[in-house]
């Protein structure tokens, strides 16, 4: 289980200074955090939900780790906007042994997002060729 105190940079932002997140609640399938020096009215949220379907071999877990964010909108500042990023996994939880490939997916897609192929350092100005994909609209 996450402490309920995440301040040792578990969580970035873009010029990757550690921003701080409390535990708002918890149980035992999803939890929620929120940033400490957040505005009331511009909520900043981490969110982590587990879902198991089905029976056997055809059970599956489906988790979400979830980032919200409501900012004041560009264009129209009185309007408030929301921005949601969120990584899901739906893992065959009952016709599998071993994580490991499980873990090779994830690992194919955080390398994809925070890589831009030619180094192997993690780009957290989401200039790595995945992010830059999302953030840009662009295949």
């Amino acid at each position: 289980m996450l402490t309920d105190t995440l301040n040792t940079n578990e969580i970035k932002d873009t010029a990757g200074t550690e921003q701080e997140f409390g535990r708002l609640s918890v149980n035992d399938r999803d939890t929620e955090f929120s940033l400490l020096t957040e505005t009331p009215a511009l909520p900043h949220r981490l969110s982590i939900k587990h879902t198991e379907l089905g029976s056997g071999l055809n059970k599956r877990r489906r988790s979400v780790v979830r980032i919200d964010k409501v900012v004041a909108g560009q264009v129209d500042t009185d309007t408030p906007v929301k921005i949601s990023s969120y990584v899901v996994m739906d893992i065959p939880i009952g016709n599998l042994t071993a994580y490991t490939e499980a873990k090779n997916t994830l690992a194919n897609l955080l390398s994809f997002c925070a890589s831009d192929g030619a180094t192997t350092t993690i780009l957290f100005d989401c200039s790595g060729n995945g992010a830059s994909s999302l953030i840009n609209g662009s295949v």
